[in-house]
């Protein structure tokens, strides 16, 4: 039957360059077209295959299984380079996502069915879902229109009751954002100007309270279910930003590219979101994010905003000729690659010949060449002598200029300027792990919008996108599920901590001593710094302690820094002194390799309900000692060694000298009779 089938389409219709081309019979199987339904019932045995016989003169046509039959590698296996070849995932029959009916969903956590016994403790972990394959009827009850309720507006005047919604109103929306963006299709569908989203990164090291430890699948379902619906949003001049960095961003590229077409595809932004390398790395110190751009319709017509001249732009300009048209600046007059016509000769005013470079040609002909050199917008330097360069008048240049695809921290800011940012506006918090900088989004927003223009940010977060937004006098809606409120773990902690008696050691009832001498105590106080330099959230002491008869100690307020990473100094180094660093975790995985990142082994701690963890996680790091649900307790003469850097620890034990003796046996007969191998008389 296949040999009849491609004997049978052999159709100049269906042909490229000699070859049957499938995406094109696939296309018009699907707008069943006469032709191509001709073509299969006119032969008995492929329209048996493909059609169904429904009363004696009713055939229906089996697109689907014609469909799979043009996706089988078996049918015209060497056709290979006559078709767009597909690439993307595929059901167990071969069929492709956009050919399947079915639709799973796959929400981030706190939505999501938890697998079946889980207490609220282990709901904390990198959780287990059941994903599921939705009904159609499930589906539509699901994304179908929401009643948003609760609604207050704020102002300068502070809370009000809402009786009706305005045109203008900007909107904050608390919820799943997938649900929320198909609620506002029916209002904001084509109307929003520009969408900017910074969504979980999935490296499992973020703060983001999403789960950002998807697989790569769960990840790029999660991305395209509300992709799909914000593509739908976007107004046919609008352009969507979407923040991302390696873990991901090549995987997120070929899903937009299905999504929204890759011509469609403006650029990618690499932004600098560090100015500092970290050289515990043993690769490369990662100092860079990308960002991105994707158009609604990139026509020819298709331009963004350009950003405003800055004052080093500007002075770029002289006018060392005193040109009555004002500063300029001189521009190569040379391009690649060459045009042939426009090679040729030109005399310099010294009487220099020159040529242009090898594999280029003049910017001009030679006659449009006279035509500036008449107008004098030809410069060959001060002494008449250089290689022509034309020149370009500020006041005939744009207001702006067009935005290049690489964004320095000097222009736009870093992570540490987001997070003082944030710092700022929360009293010293930093209430949010992973901010972008203010001149960041700012400079998207100036791009890609004008003022009254709708702003779509449907990964809230800390709120920066809206917060520029208002500045800007643009409109803004953002959606966000997360309450975002301080950890009761480091809350509770910090209450601990300054709980903790300091004083004199002499006295019983004090828990906490004195640092040995003050360069000690000068070392502790610079790893504080340290620790708010890299952008650690102080949470409590860091300072001396020098109240009543303490003052003339080293005494230091028990220290407790969040907001940690694993790279940072504070978490690297040892201090030696009474300071807590707490990181964040997701899976008993990511805790180990984070724990064993270092140069120093010398004790653990393991806190769990869970006993076989326990046993996992302390065979796993690479400590001399591990405690399992407490701390710090020292059995008298109980042996261990420390890893890598920390050697200390084996001289606590007996067994450490055996390595300083050597053994001797002494065996004594007490009868007076010799005894051996031989008999004596």
């Amino acid at each position: 039957m296949k040999k009849k089938l491609e004997k049978l389409l052999q159709h100049p219709e269906f042909l490229v360059e000699g070859q049957l081309n499938k995406n094109k019979l696939a296309e018009l199987a699907r707008k069943y077209d006469t032709k191509l339904l001709e073509l299969l019932m006119s032969e008995e045995e492929v329209k048996d295959h493909f059609f169904s016989k429904i009363q004696d003169e009713v055939l229906v046509f089996k697109k689907d299984v014609f469909l799979q039959f043009l996706n089988n590698k078996e049918f015209l296996p060497d056709s290979f380079t006559a078709y767009k070849t597909k690439i993307g995932l595929a059901t167990e029959n071969g069929q492709y996502l956009s050919e399947n009916n079915n639709v799973v969903l796959n929400f981030p956590y706190k939505d999501c069915v938890l697998e079946g016994g889980q207490t609220k403790e282990d709901s904390k972990r990198q959780e287990v879902f059941f994903n599921e394959t939705l009904a159609p009827t499930e589906i539509t009850r699901l994304l179908d229109d929401k009643v948003l309720t609760n609604f207050k507006r704020y102002d300068k005047e502070g809370e009000h009751e809402v009786t009706e919604l305005n045109e203008n109103d900007n909107f904050i929306i608390k919820g799943n954002n997938l649900i929320a963006l198909h609620s506002l299709k029916k209002r904001f569908a084509g109307k929003v100007k520009l969408i900017y989203i910074d969504p979980p990164y999935n490296t499992g090291k973020d703060s983001f309270n999403y789960n950002d430890h998807f697989n790569h699948s769960s990840w790029l379902t999660f991305m395209k279910n509300r992709l799909e619906v914000a593509w739908e949003l976007l107004s046919d001049d609008g352009t969507i930003w979407m923040s991302i960095d390696d873990s991901e961003s090549h995987y997120l590229k070929v899903l937009a590219d299905g999504i929204f077409g890759r011509e469609n595809f403006l650029n990618e932004v690499i932004w600098q979101r560090a100015y500092a390398p970290v050289n515990l790395k043993k690769t490369f110190s990662r100092s860079h994010d990308a960002i991105l751009v994707y158009a609604k319709n990139n026509s020819s017509e298709k331009e963004l905003n350009k950003l405003q001249r800055d004052e080093a732009a500007t002075s770029r300009y002289k006018n060392p000729d005193n040109d009555p048209r004002g500063p300029w600046k001189a521009s190569d007059f040379s391009v690649g690659p060459a045009v042939e016509s426009n090679v040729y000769e030109i005399i310099t005013p010294s009487g220099r010949s020159v040529y242009p470079p090898k594999g280029r040609s003049w910017l001009l002909s030679e006659k449009r060449f006279e035509e500036f050199l008449e107008d004098n917008r030809i410069w060959f330097g001060e002494k008449g002598n250089n290689v022509p360069s034309t020149k370009r008048f500020l006041s005939e240049v744009n207001d702006g200029v067009v935005a290049q695809t690489l964004w320095t921290y000097q222009e736009v800011g870093h992570n540490q300027d987001a997070k003082k940012e944030i710092k700022e506006l929360f009293d010293g918090q930093a209430a949010f792990g992973t901010p972008k900088p203010e001149k960041l989004i700012q400079r998207i927003i100036q791009l890609g919008s004008d003022e009254g223009d709708i702003i779509l940010d449907f990964f809230m977060g800390s709120a920066t996108t809206q917060a520029v937004a208002h500045k800007m006098n643009r409109h803004y809606i953002g959606i966000e599920q997360m309450d975002y409120i301080e950890a009761i773990s480091v809350e509770r902690l910090k209450n601990v901590f300054e709980k903790v008696k300091v004083g004199n050691p002499l006295d019983p009832s004090t828990q906490m001593g004195s640092l040995i001498y003050e360069r000690h105590l000068k070392d502790v106080l610079n790893y504080v710094e340290i620790g708010k330099q890299e952008g650690a959230r102080l949470v409590t002491g860091g300072t001396r302690i020098e109240d009543g008869e303490l003052k003339n100690g080293f005494f230091v307020r028990p220290t407790i820094f969040a907001d940690v990473t694993n790279d940072m100094r504070i978490a690297q180094e040892e201090i030696f002194g009474p300071v807590v660093v707490v990181e964040k975790f997701h899976t008993e995985e990511e805790v180990i390799k984070a724990a064993n990142d270092s140069i120093y082994g010398l004790g653990g701690g393991v806190f769990t309900r869970d006993l076989n963890r326990a046993i996992r996680v302390s065979r796993g790091i690479e400590t001399g000692r591990v405690w399992v649900n407490t701390y710090n307790q020292f059995p008298a003469g109980a042996p261990f060694g420390g890893y890598k850097q920390s050697g200390i620890g084996r001289e606590t034990h007996k067994v450490i000298l055996e390595h300083y003796t050597q053994m001797k046996n002494i065996l004594i007969n007490l009868n007076e009779k010799p005894s051996g191998f031989y008999e004596t008389e």
